[in-house]
């Protein structure tokens, strides 16, 4: 039987109970996938899978997509590595949604831990179906129909300044020109509407002038991270978080350097928002 631990008031659950070493069968993964919409992230400690486990695993909720900055583990380029040394620390320091540079941005996203800090390397999660909700009515009613840019290069502006940077990541630039997405998306499943902006690639509002769509983009960064929104997760070797790409932000905490730290991610492909 599965067991469910909430982690906090918004969102998250540790999920113990089952051995995703294994094949599921169709009913596991109507059961994660109904898990996923109720938590929107969810954790699996001690799940110490294979780099093909954790393809299979995310193959059975849908299409796989691929990223254009990150190196990639032999034999699986769906599953990028992000990590972090003494001689090459992470840059991520900013609050996302994975990949909304993309017109069908990821519907979710399943990372795994293979290389944990001794101490610090937490993740933060929060929940943009609460921080919707917890806007004021007349705020929904003025973000209801804006639309908003989203652009790969922004978020990577700094790997692009790096020497040879903008070589080396031209043709990702080229192949990910800017995208438009409603601020308010509505989530395709759960029905439930959602903040969907983020620091790390959204750029503008294109219906409002550029120092008001600063003023209100930089309001809602804020108002996305507030803490009554958030869960925090300490990660353990073999430890699994899948989490809802469509109705989440999530930032690493980056307490740990000079330590080793290096997760596995893949993404399953999404829709297009509306």
């Amino acid at each position: 039987m599965l067991e469910i631990k909430p982690l906090a008031g918004a969102l998250g659950a540790e999920i113990h109970g089952i051995d995703l070493s294994r094949d599921l069968s169709g009913s596991d993964v109507d059961t994660l996938r109904q898990l996923l919409n109720e938590h929107e992230v969810i954790f699996f400690r001690d799940q110490d899978i294979s780099p093909a486990r954790q393809h299979a695993l995310a193959s059975a909720f849908g299409p796989l997509q691929t990223h254009p900055a990150y190196a990639t583990v032999a034999g699986f380029p769906e599953i990028t590595i992000l990590e972090s040394t003494a001689e090459k620390p992470t840059k991520i320091e900013a609050w996302h949604t994975d990949m909304t540079f993309r017109a069908h941005p990821p519907m979710a996203t399943f990372l795994k831990s293979v290389i944990v800090p001794a101490r610090g390397g937490d993740t933060l999660w929060s929940s943009m179906t609460a921080a919707y909700e917890g806007l004021s009515t007349p705020m929904k009613a003025f973000l209801d129909g804006l639309t908003a840019e989203h652009d790969f290069s922004y978020g990577f502006k700094e790997s692009l300044a790096e020497p040879g940077g903008r070589e080396r990541l031209a043709g990702a630039v080229a192949a990910n020109p800017p995208v438009v997405h409603p601020v308010i998306r509505t989530h395709p499943e759960t029905g439930r509407k959602v903040l969907f902006v983020n620091s790390l690639f959204t750029t503008r509002i294109l219906e409002l002038p550029v120092a008001e769509s600063r003023a209100v983009l930089d309001f809602l960064f804020r108002h996305a991270r507030t803490d009554e929104y958030t869960c925090r997760f300490q990660w353990r070797p073999h430890s699994i978080a899948i989490w809802d790409n469509r109705s989440t932000q999530h930032k690493p905490v980056n307490d740990y350097f000079p330590q080793h730290r290096r997760m596995e991610r893949i993404v399953v492909d999404g829709d297009r928002p509306y």
